[in-house]
């Protein structure tokens, strides 16, 4: 697999709801996704197999894990074990701008079978 560049302004966001887009770059192994999420957004309880990694860089999220609230703003890092449920809202009245990087990739965010956000 060759070396690649990628620039986040060049690429298209995906909205996958009113409150709620990304932008995605997808290697062998990893995936790493820019996230933009409006005030109001939810993203409701899940699980998967992948390891994931939030690193917020503007705003503020509420994560649920496993039933345990974690908040995280600007310069922090949240890592969600493989198969634990979480769910995610914005905080205050600031847009969220966040990367996640997901290992292994995540398969039903390139197959369109990632329903539970589309609600």
């Amino acid at each position: 697999m060759p070396a690649e560049k990628f620039t986040w302004d060049d690429m298209p966001a995906e909205q996958v709801t009113d409150t709620f887009s990304r932008k995605m770059v997808v290697g062998k192994n990893e995936m790493l996704r820019w996230l933009e999420l409006k005030p109001g957004c939810k993203v409701p309880e899940h699980s998967h197999e992948n390891e994931q990694i939030s690193h917020v860089l503007k705003g503020r999220l509420r994560f649920v894990v496993d039933g345990e609230t974690i908040e995280v703003g600007p310069g922090e890092i949240l890592l969600i074990p493989p198969h634990a449920a979480h769910s995610a809202e914005v905080l205050g009245e600031e847009t969220v701008l966040d990367y996640d990087i997901f290992s292994p990739i995540r398969s039903d965010w390139l197959d369109g079978s990632d329903d539970y956000l589309r609600k």
